[in-house]
């Protein structure tokens, strides 16, 4: 079932609209928040297509830190953009040059949807309420908003 060809663009593009905003429990994560604070807006403003997945050290980082109440959002996030880095590498692709409409030669059938599912995983509503989750807590208890 063919899912349409920018889905990896749409994924990516959801996410990277949305203001991330997280802060959630003690201390050292409010800290982690505010250490990563700038080199996520430079993720951001530079980025492009691949924020996400340039971003994922540090949102595993967060997510090693967050408290309990977020820490299953933080795992929604974190493995959802994992598998797409996971499925991009695996096909040897760069997410840079990747171009869901014009895949690349030799990109085999299999590869194919792992990359489509993975991207329509990470656009997913699940995932968007996860972010949404771990951005009220950040502004809640940390007081500091993340933009991305």
């Amino acid at each position: 079932m063919t899912q349409g060809p920018t889905r990896i663009g749409v994924a990516v593009a959801v996410l990277a609209l949305l203001p991330l905003a997280a802060c959630g429990g003690g201390k050292s994560y409010c800290d982690a928040v505010r250490d990563h604070q700038s080199d996520l807006g430079s993720i951001a403003h530079d980025g492009g297509r691949t924020g996400l997945l340039q971003a994922l050290p540090i949102f595993e980082d967060l997510q090693g830190k967050a408290p309990d109440d977020v820490a299953d959002d933080w795992q929604v996030l974190v493995t959802r953009i994992r598998a797409l880095d996971t499925a991009l590498d695996r096909a040897g692709i760069d997410p840079a040059r990747y171009d869901p409409k014009h895949p690349p030669a030799g990109l085999s059938p299999e590869d194919r949807v792992l990359i489509r599912r993975a991207a329509a995983e990470l656009a997913a509503s699940d995932t968007r309420q996860a972010l949404a989750t771990v951005q009220q807590e950040v502004l809640d208890v940390c007081h500091t908003p993340l933009d991305m």
